[in-house]
């Protein structure tokens, strides 16, 4: 199997080490090249036509939100996961805009950024958690305007019809933004149990990632959003 060629751009150079480190210990994965500033992205792109693109957000000449722009300009089937320390959603919408298919929080652990670029890789989306949580209140913002009061669900549908009572606990707290360890210590169940769940629902849902199953969750009425 080809490995996942990644290009890490960020201009903290020991946390691009880190994670280069981290990535290095997954078989599969290969870092091709390394930039420490988002001016860099076009011509490192073209020279290494990686897999996937992680970009630091805040970046010295060109911020991560500019590059990305200027990269899917250029290349539109590019695959960038933005690296960021900031959690609002205004940061997140405005990456997503561009064409971000990731973002990412710099306190992630190992495991969520490797699953992250598995996702992405693939063509799926991938959010970090609490990002997701936050995505979740602006949804609840959006709808308190739009029906001019408060956003209230009377009634929660759980999805029995489609997903186990388990998948159902899942979906809700991915819903609450918790990762796979926090959700697999909450129901006292591993981690991989956890991600067979999680891919079980996606099937069943007919949704390509965790996000837009919380979205269409949230739309239906099958979760409590809190």
């Amino acid at each position: 199997m080809p490995k996942t060629k990644i290009i890490i751009i960020d201009d903290h150079q020991l946390f691009r080490e880190g994670v280069k480190r981290i990535l290095d210990f997954e078989d599969s994965f290969e870092v091709v090249a390394e930039g420490d500033d988002g001016i860099e992205v076009v011509g490192l792109y073209e020279q290494y036509q990686p897999d996937v693109m992680l970009m630091d957000i805040n970046m010295p000449r060109m911020n991560g939100v500019e590059a990305t722009e200027a990269l899917l300009n250029e290349y539109p089937d590019a695959k960038v996961i933005i690296l960021s320390i900031h959690d609002d959603g205004s940061y997140v919408t405005h990456a997503l805009k561009t064409g971000a298919l990731g973002y990412m929080l710099k306190e992630m652990d190992a495991g969520e950024i490797v699953e992250a670029i598995k996702v992405v890789s693939a063509g799926g989306s991938y959010l970090h958690p609490k990002v997701t949580h936050n995505l979740v209140e602006e949804f609840r913002r959006l709808s308190e305007r739009e029906h001019k009061g408060a956003f209230q669900q009377n009634d929660i549908r759980r999805p029995y019809h489609l997903l186990t009572k388990r998948e159902s606990e899942v979906l809700q707290l991915l819903t609450d933004g918790q990762s796979n360890r926090t959700i697999g210590e909450t129901l006292f169940i591993s981690e991989k149990t956890v991600k067979n769940h999680v891919s079980s629902i996606l099937q069943k849902m007919g949704v390509n990632d965790r996000t837009q199953a919380v979205v269409t969750a949230i739309k239906n009425g099958w979760v409590e959003v809190k």
